[in-house]
């Protein structure tokens, strides 16, 4: 019998209609076009402005999208796993809502919270139900309203964060394509550096936090920086010596698009080509769990089945890892 592999057999994704370019950041915070662009490599980023709309809004509009496309009958999904670091509500799952509202009535949910490697970790986890041979459908999700935690009064996150969310379906293939390995790791000495105290349990908001902005999401951002750069080169140089893997053995670098400084460090250490590194962060910023599956949704039509990617993501927590992975299908 064939060992089974879990395999990407299609994408979907979306992103809100209103830019929040770096012009009008300029009318909200002290910044310009040129200092955002050379520290980050941030020209817009999209925001989901509608009251009452949050990440399940998003979640649902890009599986939507995959189901379209893919002429997949809901039905037929077995698990749906959201991952997000900013979820609906409390208690209820975001999955659970987004999986009905799909029709996937047949299917299990769950969120995964590993701020911006929350994808990249339900990678694995989607990658572990389908090689035990017991599922052949489960679709990952990455969505985020960032915008929900950020304060456009602060300089130091509002110009990186934006909203947004993509979708991969994973199923099993015989003929060896899909995950192949990952390494991911976690710190937990990192969260103080990369978080949103108030609103947990730990600090529970209070009228006085809020006043304050106590519940906006804080980094320490040379710190934030530093990890990154050093991590995500890290893990990726790891996966490709530990598979045997040259520069031009990769097809693509698929990276977490936070700081475009730290992706070009990441394809830097491995020495690969500017031209096989996906980019989208000068469009949508940093959108947390969903850059991985955005990258995808944008690149999709550019990827050939056998093509070996590599994605890499580094978030709060500290959180940070990278898989290899094969694509299964010619779009």
């Amino acid at each position: 019998m064939s060992r089974i592999t879990a395999a990407i057999t299609a994408i979907g994704g979306y992103v809100p209609e209103y830019v929040l370019t770096n012009q009008i950041l300029e009318t909200l915070v002290d910044t310009n076009d040129e200092w955002i662009t050379s520290r980050t490599g941030i020209k817009e980023r999209r925001i989901l402005k509608e009251d009452g709309k949050g990440t399940s809004y998003l979640a649902i509009k890009a599986a939507q999208d995959l189901i379209d496309k893919k002429g997949l009958n809901p039905e037929e999904i077995e698990l749906v796993i959201v991952a997000t670091a900013t979820p609906d509500m409390k208690a209820a799952a975001t999955a659970a809502y987004t999986a009905t509202q799909i029709g996937a009535i047949n299917a299990f949910s769950f969120d995964l919270e590993a701020a911006c490697s929350s994808f990249l970790y339900g990678m694995s986890v989607a990658a572990r139900y389908i090689e035990s041979g017991k599922y052949t459908k489960v679709l990952l999700i990455g969505a985020d309203k960032n915008s929900s935690m950020i304060n456009y009064k602060d300089r130091a996150t509002c110009i990186i964060f934006g909203d947004g969310a993509g979708a991969a379906l994973f199923e099993p293939n015989t003929e060896g394509f899909g995950l192949q390995d990952e390494l991911l790791r976690s710190d937990g000495d990192g969260r103080e550096f990369l978080q949103a105290t108030y609103g947990g349990s730990s600090y529970p908001s209070t009228p006085e936090a809020i006043a304050e902005g106590k519940h906006y999401i804080f980094q320490e951002g040379k710190m934030v920086f530093k990890k990154a750069v050093f991590n995500m080169a890290d893990v990726t140089e790891k996966i490709l010596v530990r598979n045997n893997l040259q520069k031009d053995d990769i097809a693509w670098l698929v990276p977490h698009q936070a700081n475009k400084r730290i992706i070009d460090a990441t394809a830097n250490r491995i020495e690969l080509d500017d031209s096989k590194v996906m980019v989208n962060i000068h469009k949508y910023g940093n959108t947390t769990s969903a850059t991985l599956p955005l990258l995808l949704f944008d690149y999709e039509k550019q990827l050939k089945k056998g093509d070996k990617l590599i994605f890499v993501a580094f978030g709060g927590g500290f959180t940070w890892g990278s898989v290899y992975l094969t694509w299964a299908y010619n779009s």
